[in-house]
């Protein structure tokens, strides 16, 4: 899931990608929405608000917004600038360092939230920047890559292709079209996840309020643990096949040393 990159990558690996990130880009902007009134998963909305703080001379207000979505695309900076830069030199590491930043940027939501929060404007408006950078880390991981395949932590552009690609199913002639209908699965995968990931998040609310970011927190730990865990069952496979081959090497010269040895004899 985070071992391969780019062309490398199977359908399979972009399905448990955007299906594991797209229910924690669901959970986290339900739970920012109903804590903070205002989303966090993308910042499309965040332009118009701008627009409308400027066009009214708002200036803390248009500071405010623009370092929020300042926070999302420094997210989408920091993965990409991880992942071309330490990507040769440990590609599971390079594709899991921004999930780990994501993990603690909420992690640290959470637990200001649990134990510290007292509802002010200034503590809203810092966290929201928090879950927004986190936001950003995923969606810039996610989209980097796979090659642009893989985005999770908004709709909009996942509508408008699902569209695209439901109208190319009308016509026969990109029916059995196996691309075409990979996206499709990896779409349709992705939106099924982000609205689960909505609806635990807002059934889970009520009564667990910003504990809802402990649960997001255990799924962005299940994707940096599989592929460590497949990693380490590969090299200990690779351990034991290179001591048993190293074994057999052994043998089979101990074996050519005795002929020898008779032969001489």
């Amino acid at each position: 899931m985070l071992r391969k990159y780019s062309n490398t990558r199977s359908l399979g690996d972009n399905i448990k990608l955007g299906v594991l990130t797209a229910i924690v880009a669901g959970m986290v902007n339900v739970a920012s929405f109903m804590l903070f009134y205002s989303f966090s998963s993308n910042v499309t909305g965040y332009f118009a608000i701008l627009a409308s703080e400027v066009s009214q001379n708002n200036y803390y207000q248009i500071a405010i917004v623009l370092l929020w979505i300042m926070s999302f695309f420094f997210g989408s900076f920091i993965s990409n600038f991880i992942v071309i830069h330490f990507n040769r030199r440990n590609t599971y590491l390079a594709h899991a360092m921004p999930i780990i930043l994501e993990l603690f940027c909420i992690l640290g939501v959470a637990i200001y939230g649990t134990r510290f929060y007292n509802g002010t404007l200034f503590e809203t408006e810092l966290m929201l920047m928090i879950l927004l950078l986190s936001m950003g880390l995923q969606n810039g991981l996610t989209a980097s890559i796979s090659n642009f395949a893989v985005k999770t932590t908004h709709l909009t552009g996942a509508t408008t292709d699902l569209a695209i690609v439901f109208s190319m199913f009308t016509h026969k002639k990109y029916r059995n079209n196996k691309a075409i209908k990979d996206k499709a699965k990896l779409l349709i995968s992705i939106f099924s996840s982000y609205l689960l990931g909505a609806f635990i998040a807002a059934f889970l609310y009520s009564s667990m309020k910003f504990n809802v970011f402990f649960i997001v927190v255990a799924f962005l730990t299940v994707v940096i643990f599989y592929d460590l865990s497949k990693i380490y069952r590969f090299n200990r496979s690779l351990k034991i096949y290179r001591a048993q081959k190293k074994d057999a090497t052994e043998t089979t010269n101990s074996i050519e040393s005795k002929s020898k040895h008779i032969a001489i004899s």
